[in-house]
């Protein structure tokens, strides 16, 4: 009897592997193969220096003062007029909330839907104290050992040049649209983009545009970030995450500590319990969505055990999920995350307060919405508190499908310059501009070719922010050629 057993269960063995191996052998590279693109006559050393002088205007922007440094705002809109003639010649331009641009470049086509591409002047300011940390100064706007470094060289007026720039050129030759192409730039993305991006929807509106799509900045072109992955990899943000910060109240009698109650009733006791079960039950953790079009996307790229287990999510997706969930990057591309942002209780060391007060911030997935976010919380800390959303919050945008004639476009393109990138769906985890434009656009990509090494990531928004001249260059070479295949036919 037990031979038998043992017979039986070795044949499902061996028919379970050769299911895994046949399976994994099966899921093929769904790299597009393309012509490359035609060679550019470019000189990126005259476009990083544009890049340098952009930079050395301190466009910092304020949530609450709309003037806040508008002086350099707007020297830094006569210094774009000075060194994009052609555009500014050519394209109309205007001022959208007083310092966000859009300019718009007239299609040969009324009929074709028209398309924009985005990025946004204003800039993070420097953290205090660090300023002596930069190799050079962060606004000096420098060309130093083939890059070009300060603040926003990356983020983000690396795009607006590069956008610019392959327009001027595309001017200069005689190219004309066949559809109505936008540039816009905000000049308060860092502080949420209500003045300038939602406005400009607001006025795209009322003139009954509707986009074809949007391509903004978000995710980029890596090298060695993506574990077992060799090749750089190009991830197009197709859906932003929502976000929203609820604020936890609750109250009780207070006292003196000589005479404390039980822990449980004091109003700090049931903060800490509460908070502590939104930290420990948090929304789960699942590859589904973006997230699995993604690792499906890569698979077929990767080696040994990381391919198989990928390739056969249906009988090992509990354990992917599991080791997942233990990076902060994909752990956040698989659920709504959890994050106790602020705890304020209490004043005097010998006094039990009455409140306690508490901000938890979610980033929350498609699928899930603020609404069931405030419905978890509640579940999780009782009736007892009372639960406040913060101004600002957003559900997540839309996913923009794959199958799209548009992100085929972005994708041919980008497989013709870039033919050694990995070209792949993924979910932008931060924000941008280009969600204000929902409203209004069919697609929305959230990507720009900008090469990031591990050791790059933490320059965004922190020290020795930088981009190389090279980079630029090919920066300038995708959006000019992908406005160039715009008006080519469909392959």
């Amino acid at each position: 009897m037990i031979k038998r057993l043992l017979l039986v269960l070795a044949a499902f063995v061996a028919v379970l592997v050769a299911a895994v191996a046949i399976n994994t052998a099966r899921q093929g590279s769904r790299q597009v193969q393309v012509a490359p693109a035609p060679a550019l006559a470019l000189d990126a050393n005259a476009v990083a220096d544009k890049l340098a002088g952009a930079i050395r205007f301190q466009t910092i922007p304020s949530q609450d003062d709309p003037a806040y440094n508008a002086g350099e705002f707007r020297k830094l809109h006569a210094f774009l007029e000075q060194r994009f003639p052609l555009v500014h010649a050519k394209l109309k331009r205007e001022f959208i909330g007083d310092l966000s641009l859009l300019y718009t470049w007239q299609g040969t086509d009324a009929g074709a839907k028209p398309v924009m591409l985005m990025a946004h002047h204003d800039v993070a300011p420097i953290a205090p104290g660090t300023e002596g940390k930069w190799d050079v100064p962060p606004f000096s706007g420098q060309v130093k050992d083939g890059y070009v470094w300060g603040r926003g060289a990356w983020d983000d007026k690396g795009n607006l040049v590069a956008q610019l720039e392959a327009a001027e050129m595309l001017l200069a030759s005689g190219f004309q649209p066949r559809q109505t192409v936008y540039i816009f730039s905000g000049a308060d993305e860092e502080v949420s983009g209500q003045r300038g991006a939602k406005q400009a929807v607001k006025l795209l509106q009322e003139r009954k545009v509707r986009l074809d799509f949007v391509i903004d900045e978000g995710l980029v072109l890596t090298e060695g970030v993506i574990p077992g992955v060799a090749a750089p990899a190009a991830l197009i943000g197709v859906a932003e995450k929502g976000y929203t910060s609820i604020q936890l109240k609750v109250t009780a009698p207070p006292g003196h500590s000589s005479m404390p109650p039980p822990a449980g009733t004091t109003a700090v006791g049931q903060m800490a319990v509460a908070l502590k079960r939104l930290q420990d039950e948090q929304f789960p953790a699942e590859l589904k969505g973006v997230a699995r079009d993604l690792f499906g996307t890569l698979a077929p790229e990767m080696k040994g055990l990381q391919r198989v287990a990928l390739s056969n999510l249906w009988l090992f997706g509990p354990l992917v999920e599991g080791q997942l969930a233990k990076g902060a990057s994909t752990n956040a591309m698989m659920r709504t995350t959890t994050a106790l942002t602020i705890v304020n209780a209490g004043n005097k060391e010998n006094v039990i307060p009455g409140v306690a007060e508490a901000t938890v911030n979610f980033r929350i997935l498609p699928g899930d919405t603020r609404a069931s976010v405030m419905q978890h919380v509640r579940s999780k800390v009782g009736p007892n508190f009372e639960l406040k959303e913060w101004p600002g919050s957003v559900d997540p945008t839309p996913v923009t499908s794959t199958d799209s004639a548009a992100y085929r476009q972005l994708e041919r393109t980008l497989r013709s310059l870039f033919p050694e990138a990995i070209v792949a769906p993924a979910l932008y985890i931060a924000g941008s501009d280009s969600q204000h434009f929902v409203p209004i656009a069919d697609n929305i990509f959230r990507f720009s070719p900008v090469r990031a090494k591990p050791e790059d990531l933490p320059r965004l928004h922190g020290t020795n922010e930088r981009i190389a001249v090279a980079n630029l260059g090919e920066l300038v070479r995708f959006y000019h050629q992908l406005l160039r295949n715009l008006n080519a036919p469909a392959p």
